[in-house]
């Protein structure tokens, strides 16, 4: 009861500074607008299908990117972590890719896809498939040996051993990759809706930038934050199913 109220003051703090720093001047009010206008134009802008509109095409594009990224990340990272020797195989080639911004990479993306939705759906990979392939591999690596020594001496072996223990075991560092992976997907968004787009969360805040309707903006950032927010508590629940011999066994 106390962490819960305590965040609800929290909260209720930011609210009323954002609030009051632009009514009281202390910052512009032509660049932070108030809190409760920004809620207003939100609203409006729900009700008239804009945002509805614009999240569809973003969700879209990062369930796209994400998707691949999980659909390779995933296998690549089990096999990573089960396999030494095809750990040292690929290990330098994708520490070094890794290493590279998905930002930097950009540029790179539009030469070899365009302008259109394969670049932008490719930057959201990018962006997104590191942190799977990493925790995958970590959840694999870290498989109690005494789990898989008990199992192998009760006969499972080859997919039997693959499908009731390993995959179960590093389930959560899997699913902490993937939430990790759509968290990225939406910071990389904006950039991957920069060029040659007319539709999408991020184009609407650099659009709304561009015209100077800061409501606008700060309305399209607060729906960008929502829909990530509640795609994290999504996978949460995910995860919590996926895991539920966590609870039984104590964990």
């Amino acid at each position: 009861m106390v962490p819960l109220l305590l965040r609800l003051v929290v909260i209720a703090a930011i609210l009323a500074l954002w609030e009051a720093a632009p009514r009281l001047g202390l910052v512009n009010p032509h660049f932070l607008s108030p809190v409760s206008q920004v809620v207003t134009t939100l609203w409006q802008m729900t009700a008239s299908g804009a945002i509805a509109k614009h999240a569809l095409i973003s969700l879209t594009r990062i369930a796209e990117g994400l998707g691949v990224s999980i659909a390779l990340g995933v296998p690549l990272g089990l096999l990573t972590g089960w396999y030494r020797g095809f750990e040292r195989a690929v290990d330098g080639p994708l520490q070094f890719g890794r290493q590279i911004s998905a930002i930097a990479l950009f540029p790179v993306f539009i030469l070899l896809f365009g302008i259109g939705e394969v670049s932008k759906v490719v930057i959201i990979f990018w962006a997104s498939v590191w942190p799977v392939l990493l925790n995958t591999t970590t959840g694999v690596k870290g498989i109690d040996p005494v789990l898989l020594r008990s199992a192998r001496s009760m006969g499972a072996t080859g997919l039997v051993l693959f499908r009731k223990v390993i995959l179960p075991a590093a389930a959560p560092s899997i699913f902490t990759g993937v939430r990790l992976g759509a968290a990225y997907a939406f910071m990389v968004l904006v950039a991957a809706e920069m060029i040659g787009a007319n539709s999408g969360l991020g184009f609407l805040v650099l659009y709304s930038q561009e015209v100077f309707r800061i409501p606008d903006m700060y309305a399209a950032i607060i729906a960008l934050a929502a829909f990530g927010l509640a795609l994290n508590k999504l996978l949460l629940v995910l995860e919590r199913h996926a895991t539920r011999w966590r609870e039984a066994g104590g964990h």
